[in-house]
Parts: structure tokens; sequence; C-alpha cells
């Protein structure tokens, strides 16, 4: 019996082809699936419990499959492999690119791994084996070996029967680097430049001066380069500048946005999750966000040391305490701002470590000019609905507070970033426990010395 429900009505794949699948109904399934493009199939596979994700996956079409397969994030990839027969797996590993493969291998256990690259065939095997071979995090972990370079001294349409000839395995050939009978890097064509040259002209004297990147290079830094500057592609090299693979710019935009996403989650005191929320077991999600409130509570603890050194200070001007919340929440944002925009700064490449004088100096003088509107602001309120003693101090402390915070927070990304640390770690959490301590201290010194408490 074909089930039916409202939900096929209102269009909605995911709710369909849920209660499809717990009906039992793999034919109302398997015809709404059909319907979909891979990016929405991916979509819906996201949203689906385990179980029910390897039967959608098998009632895929083959070849919808293997396009859905490819673009899954690896932690989907490998638990969708611990679902299906050997030899389902085998093929859809094999139909991977060597890049994803080797995504996915770092997913799954030894054994796993082993088995599934004892199914691939020699040369695809040994592609893959070469990047596995790179360290982790280099650019190298994520190019495409599926690249070929042009013979300089061809024709144009000799070259473009090359291209012709590699198309069926090339990453891409909008970009086609130029190399010498060592694999040498000497230059890049764009295929519309081929296209448009003469038939006789040699390649030499279209090709242009080539970006590039060497395989052991930071993958985030070369996604950035091929970003920034336009590329369709990048051609990557070793250290003697042979080519090795390619960096094309879909590859390098999902290199950046899990570095955003990774540096957004560690700005936000957790850590990033590796696949979708909805498929993010409970355990998970908990993991990664208790270690770092354990720092941050154990940090935490240092405010607490500090009001009760000046617990006696609050005893004679109970008023100080009500100002505690609003000065420490100033000077954490303050200090959060400073870090998030030289944080970015440090991913585009717009200030190194060695700018850390002219960095300090910069937001030394912003944090200053905060102070002075913010102190002018609470004096004034302060002073009007409280006495001037009072307004003095909140005044002098936001200044100072504010001062202090920005030129704290502009310098530890700089700092972290100088001793190989990641930059977002050293951001809001740290900064904001760092602020607040040293904040109330600030706070209470000038509170003693203005009111002679």
């Amino acid at each position: 019996m074909v089930w039916t429900d409202d939900a096929v009505i209102a269009g909605d794949p995911v709710k369909t082809i849920r209660r499809a699948l717990s009906a039992g109904d793999l034919a109302t399934a398997d015809a709404e699936a059909k319907r979909l493009t891979p990016a929405r199939t991916i979509d819906v596979l996201e949203r689906l419990p385990v179980k029910q994700r390897a039967v959608l996956y098998r009632l895929l079409p083959k070849q919808q499959a293997s396009d859905v397969f490819e673009d899954l994030p690896p932690v989907l990839q490998k638990e969708l492999i611990s679902s299906l027969q050997d030899e389902e797996v085998a093929a859809a590993f094999a139909d991977l690119e060597p890049d994803d493969r080797v995504a996915l291998l770092d997913e799954v256990p030894a054994a796993v791994a082993g088995r599934l690259m004892h199914g691939l065939s020699p040369e695809q095997r040994e592609l893959t084996a070469d990047i596995l071979g790179y360290p982790k995090k280099s650019i190298g972990r994520r190019m495409s070996p599926e690249v070929f370079g042009l013979d300089p001294e061809v024709t144009a349409s000799w070259a473009l029967s090359d291209v012709k000839r590699v198309l069926n395995y090339a990453e891409t050939v909008y970009t086609l680097p130029v190399t010498d009978p060592n694999r040498v890097l000497l230059g890049v064509v764009s295929l519309r430049d081929l296209m448009a040259a003469p038939a006789e002209q040699a390649v030499a004297e279209i090709m242009r001066t080539a970006d590039y990147v060497r395989a052991t290079d930071s993958a985030e830094d070369a996604a950035r380069l091929c970003a920034d500057s336009k590329h369709l592609a990048l051609p990557v090299v070793d250290n003697d500048r042979r080519l090795v693979g390619i960096l094309t710019v879909d590859d390098a935009l999902d290199i950046l946005e899990e570095a955003d996403s990774e540096d957004q989650a560690r700005i936000g005191g957790s850590e990033t999750l590796r696949q979708p929320y909805l498929t993010t077991s409970i355990a998970t999600l908990v993991r990664t966000r208790v270690v770092w409130l354990l720092v941050l509570a154990i940090g935490a603890a240092l405010t607490v040391q500090v009001l009760d050194t000046f617990e006696s200070t609050l005893a004679e001007v109970v008023t100080l305490a009500l100002f505690v919340p609003l000065l420490i929440g100033t000077g954490g944002n303050t200090g959060n701002q400073a870090a998030t925009t030289v944080t970015r700064a440090l991913a585009l490449h717009d200030v190194t470590p060695g700018d850390i004088a002219k960095v300090l100096g910069r937001e030394f003088r912003v944090g200053l000019s905060l102070g002075l509107i913010l102190g002018a602001v609470g004096f004034t309120i302060t002073s009007l609905i409280f006495d001037r003693s009072i307004g003095t101090v909140i005044g002098l402390t936001l200044l100072s507070v504010c001062t202090m915070a920005a030129t704290v927070g502009g310098a530890m990304p700089l700092l972290a970033k100088a001793v190989r640390a990641d930059p977002a770690v050293f951001s809001n959490p740290f900064i904001t426990t760092f602020v607040d301590a040293s904040g109330l201290v600030i706070y209470f010194m000038i509170a003693k010395a203005v009111l002679h408490i």
C-alpha cells in the first residue's frame, strides 16, 4: 500500500521521506528522493536519523548516490560506510576525488582505511597515498593531484587537443599550468586565452606568470590567496617548484568556510561541530562546550577572589557593588571588539606579529577615545543619580578599563600567532576573564583613592 499524507501535499521532502520510512513505505520515499537535486538530497540526509539516512541513501539511483556521497561531510560518510555493503562502499569510495578520499580516511579506523585503499586501482591508490603523505592542515592534503601541465612549445591548437584528452580526469581545465619536461611550473594559461589565440601561436607566448603555493603551506593561507586573487585555480608545487596538484576555487571556499566556522566557535567559547547540527549527538554537543566552560569557570574564580579581597571596600560604600556588572561587561566587550578586529586582520594578512607595536599604539588610542566618551557619559549620569564623587570613580574607571581592555585585546591574537597558537582561542573567552579580574582591581583602587576609604 502506498503511504500518503498531507506532508506530501505540503511539499516538505524531509517530513514526507521521514514519515514514509517510519511507516515502511519505501515506494513513497523512493519517489520523493528521485525528485530531489543532489544538493537538496544532502540537506534531507543531514536531517534524518542514522538508520533512515542509510535506507534513503540505498534507494538513490547510482549516479545520484555517487554525487551525494562525494559532497557529504566526512563524518556522515563514515556513518554511511558502516551501514552499506562492502561492494557499495568500495564503489562510493572509488568515485571520490583523491582529496575527498583522504578526508574520509582521516575519519575511519585504520583497518577500514586499509580495506578502502585496497579496493582502489593501483593508479588511484598512488594518487591518494601521495596526498596522505603531506602534513594535516597543509594544502597538500586538500589539493587535487589530477592535474596536467601543458608543454610551452606546442601550439594553441595542439594544446586544445590535449585539453580534450584529459577532460575526463583533470580536476579543472579553466586554468592550465604550463610546465617544462621535468614538471617545473613555468606559468599558467586560461582556457579562454587558449581558445582565443591563433591556432599556430605557441603556448609560451600566451601564458602569464603564475601565482602558486607550496604543498606544505597552510591550507587556509593557500585558500585565502586563491580567493583574494580571484583565481579559478591555483597550482600547487613541491619545494623544487615541480607541479604536484591544483587547488580549485570551490575547494578554497570550503576551506575558508571551515576555518571561519572554527574561529567563530572558539571565539564563542566552544569547539566547532564537524557535522550538521541536527545530526550531532547530544554527547558531542556537550563535549564541544564543557571543556571551555570549565576553563572559564576556573578563570572566573579570579573575579571572585578580587571581590573577596576588596570586601571591606564594598562594605564601606555599598553603592560600588551596583556598578560591578556594568564595568566588567563594558571592559569585556571592549576587549572582545579589539580581539575580533585584530584576529580578522591576521586572517586577511593585513597585520602580522611583527606589527604588534603599531597595533598596540592604535588600540591604545582607540580604547582611550572610547573610554573618554563612555567615561564622560558615566560620570554625568552617575553624578546626577548619586553624587559627584561616585561619578568620578565610574568615569575614571570606564576610561581606564576601556583603554586597558582594547590594548590587551588587540595584543593577544598577535601574541598567540607569534607562539603558533590559534588567535581565536585567545579572543573572547580568555580576554573576558582577564579583563573582568583586572578591571575590578582598577575599579576598587580608583574608588579607594577618590573616596579615601
